[in-house]
């Protein structure tokens, strides 16, 4: 198949094969139905990171490699030999003299069919397990016997992605850059605005680079600690590394911010899709009906820019054909009361389904989304031109240096730039690891840059008094604004594709810390969902305030993953190897001590 190739996929804990996934049965346990299996590992594998630890673990098999077997397929007849091998090492082989075709055992499907896509039979699944034997026989070269692509199934192959090896399932430079960049990117983008007004201009400035630095810092000694000590769990995370280094406690604590993570970010999403889909189906609304919203403000020149801080600044005035209509309209379509629970209707079933494998397909949206922001500030920007004023006070343009409430920022960007509970998963694809350092630092200098220009070309050009910049950039303008239309429709359609996935990692780590399978059955899935949208629901009506909920959460968890496991797990190193100094160890507690200030921050600063 021209321009398509086969390659190991991400597959789901438990021993999942993902359609579109070139492994089977990754992650298994040692036994399963009775039966021992042997867990071979072959050379790693391209990994799709989203924002969990413990269930975005990529396969580390293809089917060029050693495929996991039960034992009992051989013969009850077969003996251990000794067979020479063309560099001249032994190699402990099991010979079977009466070796058997590759479809004999029929049943193995039915035990496995949970775990099968339609077009994996019994046929094909034995003939993987033949094709993995005959690898035992081979030699050093991995090319050889390799499984035909024929015989592999069509949903396994995958369009190839530029910089990327044909011949491996690593991964460029390029590649891993844009990767993590893709990664750390997000919701972030739309509140950058409100954080540099939170902070002032150069506080602002300042406090993303520093947090940047220190984010970067953190994140490089985890990829040093897994390469000196994750030996024992080569596709461990930083829950992993910590049970090694620090016991079982640590691994809890990671774990359990992990999920903290994950269920901000559920919450944000879905206070986000209820905002974009009350203004979409306003828009179309208004559109049908006649409905005009205009800024009476007496000197505007800008008619599509809002202020809802400050009303007496800048009212709204509405003109209507059918007013009884409109009113008894936006009774029913409430953006606080109704639009979250009329929500349900459209993510619910896709959160329940058992595989958000489909999902995946969606990622590039998340590209196209951030280019869209990126043009669609710089066109908003040109057209209003700079309106900065640095010593007059009192005008509406005045952008002070420095502001008190500037931890507002810090805590924000704690998640903003956070991605270290993936970050080993990502950097270990890379096709060039002793570039992991650079690669990394490039990644980090991008997010910033990108961070910096959209907080600060929005901030200095926004033309009405810098205090009416919302935590949603979208929410400062008017419905009617086409390209704010389509914004909000193209990230709605986004984040309905994103939702799903991570409520699918988070349910996976949760029932896998529990029951040790991520999907125990339909009723427990459905009811854990249910507890997840009503969270969810009761913040989107109750505390519809993204900033916030962004700046605790990153706080918080930042708290643990950023600043104090990286510190701690360098010191354990450190004391292992002999190497630990006084001054390192005063250096690298301080970092958790500025964590703890950054948290404590939160509760004396507003979101106004």
């Amino acid at each position: 198949m021209q321009g398509w190739r086969s390659e190991a996929r991400p597959a789901g804990r438990s021993g999942q094969w993902l359609p579109g996934s070139g492994s089977m049965y990754d992650k298994m346990g040692a036994r399963r139905n009775g039966r021992r299996l042997a867990e071979h590992s072959d050379s790693g594998s391209e990994s799709q990171p989203l924002l969990s630890s413990d269930a975005s673990h990529a396969s580390r098999r293809s089917f060029g490699g050693i495929c996991m077997f039960p034992d009992s397929e051989t013969s009850d007849f077969e003996t251990t030999v000794t067979t020479e091998v063309p560099s001249g090492e032994k190699k402990d082989l099991q010979s079977n003299v009466n070796r058997r075709p590759p479809f004999y055992h029929g049943n193995t499907y039915e035990k496995f069919r949970n775990g099968l896509p339609d077009e994996m039979n019994s046929m094909t699944y034995n003939r993987f397990q033949y094709y993995s034997k005959l690898r035992a026989y081979a030699p050093e070269d991995e090319s050889a016997l390799v499984v035909p692509d024929h015989v592999i199934p069509t949903s396994v192959f995958v369009p190839y992605v530029p910089g990327r090896d044909q011949e491996s399932p690593k991964q460029s430079s390029f590649v891993t850059i844009f990767a993590v960049w893709n990664t750390i990117m997000g919701s972030s983008l739309l509140t950058m605005p409100w954080g540099i007004e939170r902070a002032g201009l150069w506080t602002g400035i300042l406090i993303v680079i520093l947090m940047g630095a220190l984010c970067l810092y953190t994140a490089y000694q985890l990829l040093e600690v897994q390469k000196c000590h994750g030996f024992n769990s080569p596709d461990g995370e930083v829950a992993d590394l910590s049970r090694e280094l620090l016991g079982r406690p640590a691994e809890i604590v990671a774990k359990s911010f992990s999920l903290i993570v994950l269920l901000g970010a559920t919450i944000v999403y879905w206070i986000l899709m209820s905002n974009f889909i009350y203004h979409s189906v306003d828009y179309l609304y208004d559109t049908v009906n006649g409905v005009v919203v205009t800024s009476s403000d007496p000197n505007s020149t800008y008619p599509a820019v809002l202020c809802m801080r400050h009303p007496d600044l800048y009212n709204i005035t509405i003109s209507m054909k059918h007013p009884e209509e409109a009113i008894a309209f936006h009774q029913i379509w409430d953006l606080e009361k109704t639009v979250p629970i009329f929500l349900i209707i459209i993510i619910a079933p896709l959160i329940n389904i058992k595989s958000a494998t489909f999902f995946t397909k969606f990622n590039s949206l998340g590209t196209l989304s951030i280019m869209y922001l990126l043009i669609f500030v710089f066109v908003k920007a040109s057209k209003w031109g700079i309106n900065v004023q640095l010593s007059d006070s009192e005008s509406p343009s005045y952008v002070p240096p420095f502001s008190s409430s500037f931890p507002a920022l810090s805590g924000m960007l704690a998640l903003s730039l956070f991605i270290h509970n993936i970050i080993i998963s990502i950097m270990r694809n890379n096709k060039h690891q002793e570039n992991n350092g650079r690669d990394l630092s490039v990644a980090y200098v991008l997010v910033i840059v990108t961070y910096v220009t959209i907080g600060v070309v929005f901030y200095i050009c926004f033309p009405l008094k810098k205090s009416c910049i919302e935590d949603n950039l979208l929410n400062n303008f008017e419905n009617w604004d086409l390209m704010t239309a389509v914004a909000r429709l193209f990230l709605f359609f986004q984040l309905v594709t994103v939702y799903p996935l991570i409520t699918y990692m988070l349910r996976a780590q949760i029932f896998t810390a529990l029951v040790e399978n991520e999907y125990p059955g339909f009723f427990h899935v459905l009811s854990l969902n249910t507890l997840i949208i009503t969270v969810c629901v009761f913040f989107a009506i109750f505390l519809p305030k993204i900033g916030a909920i962004i700046r605790f959460t990153g706080a918080l968890s930042g708290l643990i993953y950023i600043f104090t496991l990286p510190s701690l797990l360098h010191l354990a190193c450190l004391r292992k190897h002999g190497k630990l100094t006084l001054a390192s160890t005063i250096f690298h507690l301080l970092i958790p001590v500025i964590g703890g200030v950054n948290l404590l921050s939160q509760f004396f600063v507003s979101d106004h």
